[in-house]
């Protein structure tokens, strides 16, 4: 993983600069740190939409990609991410190296004029966004909205979570609600933008050969807009099981049944305890020699799949199964043998090595991606981490087995969510 240099703008924009000459390519990302907060999730996720529809100087989308599309195909794209109990808004600029071009050599910041220019100087009527560009984006993110049911092994985790931390701002979707769309109007919608670009925390990341202060005084050049005091976030709270397992079940026009646990680990990306509590995750159902894949969907025969994944900021655990409805009760006990058996420390050294080395492979597959590696930069300063993969991997090698079971004796089933077909079907 590279180093980074850590500058900072005059207006207040965190920067991170990883030099490395192993890319053809500089990436940039532009990060805005909103907290969970369902009445301004829905817009913080529709804005970049409107935004990317056209600025003053490229009033229509079409304009903005043919002119991207003379800077040697580059790429500008928005994500919408959810981290913990935050929504992040993500800004991607993706460009060749000005080196690998003979006759360029400000593609950089032509690039960036174009990011900040749709950032800063949006196309508008009588004041405020185009209504018609407001309307239609509308209409795409209600499909949004509406589509993550289709994907039911989407859907159904997503519901676990949301059922889980009803009370938490985490149980907050982070393309927001259809309810919050519909009360959005052009001019709410810019009063909110003006709010959002004056007091959202926000850092830039870039990634290429770069010389760090030619970069830093590039970025402070074009990102000269003002900006006043940003908002405080709030840490995202890590809570303990509190009372019985909440069960919930859910019908809908489903063929197969989608069975959801979720756990609380009590433990976060900041814990030192957090890389056992990750080969713990690998062991259980992180891998094809995982018990989940071996003892659910190999032996048993009872699931499409099987596994378990880590909600790293939040100190969450989900174990997924696809399963035949008839097999819930099989199903189910099986799954808490397998949470027994880790408690027991019941797993071969074998399989613990085993861990390890697709782990590892897995951090190390991440140095090739320029993305990746902002990705886990960005996790690692929210936990108040400063990791390279070399001590990562050190830190990873050191767990026991010992380290592990003390991990998971402290995970508790919090819920249990089923997706089920409906009566009669």
């Amino acid at each position: 993983m590279t180093g980074f240099v850590r500058k900072s703008l005059e207006n207040g924009i965190d920067v991170y600069i990883h030099p490395t000459k192993k890319y053809k390519t500089v990436l940039l990302q532009l990060f805005f740190h909103c907290h969970l907060n369902e009445d301004e999730v829905t817009q913080n996720a529709l804005l970049p939409a409107v935004l990317q529809r056209g600025s003053a100087n490229y009033p229509t989308r079409q304009e903005l990609v043919l002119h991207l599309e003379e800077l040697y195909g580059a790429e500008l794209v928005t994500n919408i991410l959810k981290k913990g109990e935050r929504q992040l808004i993500c800004y991607s600029l993706n460009l060749v190296h000005d080196q690998f071009l003979p006759a360029e050599n400000r593609l950089l910041e032509k690039g960036l004029l174009i990011l900040c220019d749709i950032l800063t100087n949006p196309v508008t009527e009588e004041g405020v966004f185009r209504a018609d560009y407001v309307r239609q984006e509308k209409e795409q993110h209600e499909k949004i909205i509406k589509g993550l049911i289709n994907d039911k092994r989407a859907y159904s985790v997503e519901r676990c979570l949301q059922e889980m931390c009803r009370e938490e701002p985490f149980s907050v979707f982070k393309y927001g609600s259809l309810e919050k769309l519909a009360k959005i109007d052009a001019a709410s919608l810019y009063r909110h933008y003006r709010d959002f670009l004056q007091k959202t925390p926000a850092e830039i990341h870039i990634i290429g050969d770069l010389d760090p202060e030619w970069v830093h005084a590039l970025l402070q050049k074009v990102f000269t807009f003002s900006r006043g005091p940003v908002d405080e976030l709030p840490l995202t709270a890590v809570k303990k099981k509190e009372g019985e397992i909440n069960y919930v079940r859910e019908e809908l026009d489903v063929s197969q049944g989608k069975l959801v646990l979720g756990c609380r680990t009590g433990i976060s990306y900041k814990d030192d305890e957090y890389l056992a509590l990750l080969m713990y995750d690998g062991i259980l159902g992180g891998f094809p020699h995982s018990k989940l894949f071996q003892n659910v969907r190999e032996k048993a025969s009872l699931a499409y799949y099987a596994y378990s994944r880590l909600e790293k900021h939040k100190g969450l655990m989900v174990i997924s199964a696809g399963i035949e409805v008839k097999n819930y009760e099989r199903t189910m006990d099986i799954i808490k043998k397998q949470l027994q058996d880790m408690a027991k420390g019941d797993f071969s050294e074998e399989v613990l090595e085993n861990t390890y080395r697709g782990l590892r492979n897995q951090y190390l597959e991440e140095e090739d991606s320029p993305a990746a590696i902002i990705n886990r930069t960005v996790d690692n300063i929210m936990a108040g981490r400063d990791w390279s993969t070399e001590e990562l991997l050190r830190r990873l090698r050191a767990v026991t087995r010992d380290d592990i079971v003390r991990v998971a004796k402290n995970i508790q089933l919090d819920t249990v969510y089923f997706l089920t077909k409906r009566e009669g079907r």
